[in-house]
Formats: structure tokens, C-alpha cells, sequence
């Protein structure tokens, strides 16, 4: 019996996510309770990493079949993969990892597809300017799916640097009238740190806009209460996780 089990444990599969803070880790409550629902005896473990360039002795040392990755290592992540999807090429970063039977490291970008099947409900057709807080990897990929659906982007960020990109001081009446959706792709705001918040001017909002935080925890920042105050919708990222977990399980067992 033990042989048998020990056999069966070799044969499971072994999930995981990679970034350096994962204590509040959405990821592995869900996939945990898909499995548990499923009978499956596949397990989904958290891997935190002070230093990307820890993650080569992170995979030699445990049999990994997919992974994950969140802030801050999805733009770092690239050079020690074998190669990148079009998508996450296209995006220049990475969500999910598939580990191919011959060893190769193909990375992929999860997050544009969660992004795009949460926001379609919300859009309105009047919506052709989006203004998305932070330039890191969750942005990109936010931008990718927006333009994808003909929406120009642009940019807030603390070190601007290109024609889309503005600083915080840079925004004004005009700039927030004529967007359609504001994003925030920034980590402000979330559990246990939930007073921060973006340094955003809310009293320039109206029922205008439509503001999307990627946070999830908690389920209503400070940054959706202020927005939701001046009467714009609001809408939090958890759909958006949903949606990229399940497409990542469907690419490490495709």
C-alpha cells in the first residue's frame, strides 16, 4: 500500500505560483477547491521567491507541471523561459508557465484573456479612451485586451516615459471627461494595506466613467469607494481571475 501510494504521489500533478509576497494568494484557495470539488488528485502549492533569479533552483528542485506568476515577476520572468506564446510575446509578460514533456519552459499571458471576458459586460459603446494607473505587467496586458477592442490607452505612471504616459500630477478635467474607463493596475489598496490608494483626483469623476481595480482583496478598495462616491460604476478584479485560472489550466493540460 505504501509503494502504491508513493507511486501515485510521483504521478500527481503539482501546480504552483511564483512572486514574492503570496500570503493573500487568490490562486491557491481556488485552484485548492477545484481540485477538492473534482476528486483530483492534483495539489497547487504557493512558491515565493525573494530574487527571480531564484527560480531556476525552484524548478530544479520540485516536479512542477504549470505555474503561475504574479507581481513582481512578470516581465521578469522571460529570459529563463524557452520561449514565449504570440500573445505573451506580443504583451512582453508572463502569467503562466507550461512545462512541455521534452523540458521546455513556453510562457504564456493568461491575464488579457481574464481581463477582456470581465470587462465586455461593462463597456458601453460610447467608450473609446481608457486611462490605465501603472505600466507594469498587469497593465500591459490590460492595454493588449482594450485595444484589441479598439479602445486607445493611455498611461499614469510615477516615472513616465513615452507619448501615452502621464505622471499622477499630469491629470486633469479634460484628460479624465474624455475616458470612458479608468483601470488600476497598481497592488495600492490591497489586504492588509487597504487605506492605501492611488493619488487619483475622485472629485473629477461623475457616472461618466466606469472604474476597474484589479485588486480583489479586499472586494471594495478605497479606490472603488471614492470612484463609486462620485458616481461612477465600479468593478473589482475577481472575475478577471476566474477567467485567467481556468484558461491557464487549460493550457498546462492541453
Amino acid at each position: 500500500m505504501n509503494l502504491y501510494h508513493s507511486f501515485l504521489k510521483r504521478k500527481n500533478k503539482v501546480y504552483g505560483l511564483i512572486g514574492k509576497s503570496l500570503g493573500h494568494s487568490f490562486s491557491q484557495r481556488y485552484f485548492t477547491n477545484k481540485f477538492e470539488q473534482s476528486d483530483s488528485r492534483e495539489t497547487y502549492e504557493n512558491f515565493e521567491i525573494a530574487s527571480i533569479q531564484d527560480f531556476p533552483m525552484l524548478i530544479a528542485a520540485n516536479e512542477i507541471n504549470g505555474l503561475n506568476v504574479t507581481i513582481p515577476y512578470k516581465e521578469e520572468i522571460i529570459p529563463f523561459l524557452d520561449e514565449l506564446a504570440s500573445e505573451a510575446e506580443q504583451i512582453g509578460a508572463v502569467n503562466t508557465i507550461k512545462f512541455e514533456e521534452d523540458g521546455r519552459l513556453i510562457g504564456h499571458n493568461t491575464d488579457a484573456f481574464g481581463f477582456h471576458q470581465s470587462i465586455k459586460p461593462f463597456l458601453r459603446g460610447d467608450c473609446h479612451r481608457a486611462l490605465i494607473l501603472g505600466t507594469g505587467g498587469a497593465s500591459k496586458a490590460v492595454a493588449y485586451s482594450l485595444e484589441g477592442l479598439g479602445i486607445d490607452c493611455f498611461f499614469i505612471s510615477r516615472n513616465p516615459n513615452g507619448d501615452r504616459e502621464y505622471s499622477y500630477t499630469d491629470i486633469n478635467d479634460h484628460m479624465v471627461n474624455t475616458m470612458g474607463l479608468i483601470v488600476n493596475t497598481t497592488p495600492l489598496g490591497t489586504s492588509p494595506n487597504v487605506d492605501q490608494c492611488p493619488d487619483f483626483p475622485f472629485d473629477l469623476l461623475s457616472e461618466k466613467q466606469h472604474v476597474y481595480d484589479l485588486i480583489y482583496n479586499p472586494e471594495k478598495t478605497k479606490f472603488l469607494e471614492l470612484a463609486e462616491a462620485q458616481g461612477a460604476s465600479i468593478q473589482n478584479g475577481y472575475q478577471m481571475l476566474i477567467h485567467q485560472a481556468e484558461k491557464a489550466y487549460q493550457i498546462w493540460n492541453s
